[in-house]
């Protein structure tokens, strides 16, 4: 399966303080991949590195390569990475001030578009696309921060999508969601695996179980194992990964 994103010898460190040491990973393409590991481990380090929000950190630095189709994200402008690599944060983020609407059309506005019917599109295709809709389709002026946290969720979902993104980067995107919305969570990533490069990081692993084609296991700051989600769960090749997925340490 070809790679969509190369990660090489990727160091990073908050001040004089290291978090990831030598990190080599290939993300495979539209494939969702997992990432996991006991808390401090550097996974959401990781993820914000694969589009440049580390570095916004203050004294944060990395060295190595991330390429995305064989171009090197440190090479782009910021702004431009983070449309072609979306993120949703742990907590759901809407836009406070904004209505459901505007909140899926900020990402479109920041790339110029600026009809009225491209924008009525591409909000309703990113709702679509998130599983929403049908649940919003009547209240779209309403603020985003009158929904339910799940339906506030997928809503940062769709807007991420909105822009079209190539990847979906998900930091432990179910963590604050009862287990009715955390279902939806999952289903919703289920279609998107087909369509997207994903990689979502979870201290959950029987969602990585649910949800990834392939799981990387992360330990102080290192890449421990990287495989298939099956094999990873059922026959690792290092004990480490073993002792973790068993339940023996973390």
């Amino acid at each position: 399966m070809p790679s969509k994103l190369s990660v090489v010898g990727l160091d990073a460190w908050y001040g004089s303080r290291q978090v990831l040491y030598d990190i080599g990973l290939e993300l495979p393409d539209r494939a969702t991949t997992a990432i996991i590991g006991p808390s401090g481990c550097g996974k959401s380090t990781f993820l914000r590195c694969l589009n440049r929000l580390h570095e916004e950190g203050v004294g944060a630095r990395v060295s190595g390569k991330i390429l995305l189709d064989g171009e090197d994200l440190h090479g782009l402008d910021p702004v431009a990475v983070r449309c072609r690599v979306g993120m949703v944060f742990q907590k759901p983020t809407p836009f406070p001030n904004l209505s459901i609407f505007e909140n899926v059309a900020a990402g479109l506005r920041l790339m110029g578009v600026r009809k009225r019917d491209e924008l009525d599109q591409g909000v309703a295709e990113a709702l679509v696309h998130a599983g929403l809709w049908e649940e919003v389709e009547a209240q779209l002026d309403a603020p985003g921060t009158s929904l339910s946290g799940g339906q506030q969720q997928r809503l940062c979902i769709a807007r991420a999508l909105a822009v079209r993104p190539e990847v979906l980067l998900l930091d432990e995107p179910c963590s604050a969601l009862d287990p009715i919305a955390t279902a939806k969570v999952e289903s919703l990533l289920a279609k998107l695996r087909s369509e997207y490069t994903v990689v979502i990081v979870t201290h959950n692993l029987a969602q990585a179980t649910r949800v990834s084609d392939h799981t990387a296991f992360f330990y102080l700051g290192k890449l421990v194992e990287f495989g298939t989600t099956d094999a990873m769960f059922h026959a690792p090749t290092e004990k480490l990964t073993e002792n973790y997925v068993t339940g023996r340490f973390g």
